[in-house]
């Protein structure tokens, strides 16, 4: 009886069944948070992602991916141990910020352009949060000092940076039967020259092979944005009233109580063990208490720090939602997200002195 308790399904279960059961004793909250995440999606997240989600798409249908995917393999497979193809969906999530990444390796492992230890390598150090959101909304609309954002960028970014190169050890001795059971087309033997030339002949082949006309391709991209933008916002409505719930029930002070007794023995200011528990849920929550919350600039932005390469459960449950129809496993993300965000802690701490403002 207890080993089938212990099952994580039947946690699931329970956890679902009590979160219902607080929904249903708080029906006035749950729809005000309910609200609260459409508002979020709908003027934030929507206009934010939507068009990244229809370009990336139109890309790969062009063949632009591969044209980038030929020109950065020589320098993607010695740093990441990853196709040169990876290296433009690094491109997009840093500047497109998290999901993007998640979705754009989902889509290479579909058309077999990497392997499952490829794409976990890829999803662990491409989920991170877009410039706009780190600068605009974070250093300037949270913390009201826009000079912070070199220092978070480098602590971030560079931290994603580290994530990767560490990565590239994940799943090596895997990795061979990985390549013979998937076969998938980054595996083959690279006889061509790299090179201007190879880069235009694979972005027209993959083109060639994708075949379809340009109203169809567009049509599909917006299809296939659409079908992803509300996965998104249902997503970020169900946090919202996840969040909530617990709240008045009293759950997220009982952790932040214990989280404030840790930030005491390690040495970091209580307060921020508000931060702390609001980023474990949602990125924007917490980045917003981590700015308000008057314990020190420079502990502040550490926990800003951790708090965006976390990413939140939320956009969590995003990136597993998008990869659920790959054989990448969330495990080696979430051993990641928080690796990242501890070293991202780290690097605030250390250039402090060199880059704070």
């Amino acid at each position: 009886m207890l080993r089938t308790l212990a099952h994580p399904l039947s946690i699931t279960a329970i956890i679902a069944l009590f979160i219902s059961w607080l929904m249903a004793y708080y029906p006035t909250e749950t729809l005000h948070a309910s609200l609260r995440g459409l508002a979020i999606w709908w003027d934030v997240l929507f206009p934010a992602l939507f068009p990244f989600f229809v370009i990336s798409e139109l890309l790969l249908g062009f063949g632009i991916v591969h044209f980038f995917g030929k020109l950065l393999d020589p320098y993607m497979r010695p740093l990441f141990r990853l196709p040169g193809i990876g290296g433009f969906v690094v491109a997009m999530g840093y500047m497109s910020g998290y999901p993007v990444g998640a979705r754009l390796t989902a889509q290479l492992w579909e058309q077999r352009h990497i392997n499952r230890i490829e794409g976990e390598r890829l999803v662990a150090f491409t989920t991170t949060s877009d410039p706009v959101f780190l600068i605009g909304a974070v250093c300037i609309g949270f913390f009201q000092n826009a000079a912070l954002a070199p220092l978070l960028a480098v602590a971030h970014y560079g931290g994603g940076l580290i994530i990767g190169l560490l990565m590239r050890y994940h799943g090596r001795s895997h990795e061979r039967y990985e390549q013979a059971s998937s076969t998938p087309k980054s595996s083959a033997p690279q006889r061509r020259r790299s090179g201007l030339y190879a880069a235009l002949r694979a972005m027209h082949e993959a083109r060639l092979l994708d075949g379809r006309e340009l109203g169809k391709l567009l049509q599909d991209a917006v299809e296939s944005a659409l079908r992803l933008m509300i996965v998104v916002g249902g997503l970020v409505v169900v946090f919202s009233v996840v969040m909530e719930t617990l709240t008045h029930a009293g759950l997220v002070e009982g952790l932040t109580e214990l989280l404030r007794l840790l930030f005491g023995l390690i040495g970091l200011p209580e307060p921020l063990a508000d931060a702390g528990i609001f980023g474990i849920f949602e990125v924007t929550l917490g980045a917003r208490s981590a700015g308000t919350a008057g314990t020190g600039l420079m502990h502040q932005a550490a926990i800003a720090a951790w708090i965006l390469s976390w990413g939140g459960l939320s956009v969590h449950a995003q990136i597993v939602s998008l990869l659920s129809r790959t054989a990448i496993r969330y495990k080696p993300l979430l051993f990641s997200r928080l690796l990242h965000g501890f070293i991202s802690m780290l690097i605030v701490y250390l250039l402090w002195g060199t880059l704070g403002p």
